[in-house]
Formats: C-alpha cells, structure tokens, sequence
C-alpha cells in the first residue's frame, strides 16, 4: 500500500486490514479515535516503535511530560514539526 493509498482508506468507516498495527493506529487517530490508537499502543509497551507511537498521541493530547517520557523510551527525540508532518513520517516509516 502507498502513502496515497493510505489516505484514501481514511474515508472508510473501518480500517483495512493492515500487516502493521501502528498502521491501524495511525488510522485510528487520523479518524479521531485517540482512545482506539492508545489502546493499539498500550498493547506492545516497551517495543521501541510502539513506544514511540505512544509518545506521538501523547503529544498531540497535549500532555508534554507523558510524551516525552515515551519519546525517551522510544529512543526518538521529541520533534519540532507539526503533528500532521509527525503523523505522515510515522505512517510512511510502517508502510
């Protein structure tokens, strides 16, 4: 699946089925279901790529300190750009 593609399924009502559960994560946030994305992230704590999806939510929540305890965890510094460019990198990184 492309970059595209995946933006093309956020119009769905449901995900597709992905190989990558960050990627329906991901989904999930993009349609506004912060809780489903966290719960998809809670599931693999301390697996480094599921910490740092963990770290991205927490961060578009607003709580800084949670996110960059998850930032850290995840080995990631916290990024200075937009969320919507964070979101994209992640998206791409797991396609």
């Amino acid at each position: 699946m492309s970059y595209e593609e995946f933006l093309g399924t956020l119009s769905d009502t449901v995900p597709p089925e992905f190989s990558n559960e960050i990627l329906r994560a991901l989904w999930y946030e993009a349609r506004g279901d912060w809780e489903q994305a966290h719960e998809i992230a809670q599931e693999k704590e301390g697996t480094k790529a599921y910490d740092r999806l963990h770290a991205y939510l927490h961060r578009v929540e607003g709580d800084e300190w949670n996110a960059g305890y998850w930032y850290r965890r995840s080995g990631a510094p916290m990024p200075g750009v937009p969320f919507k460019e964070e979101w994209a990198e992640l998206v791409k990184t797991h396609l």
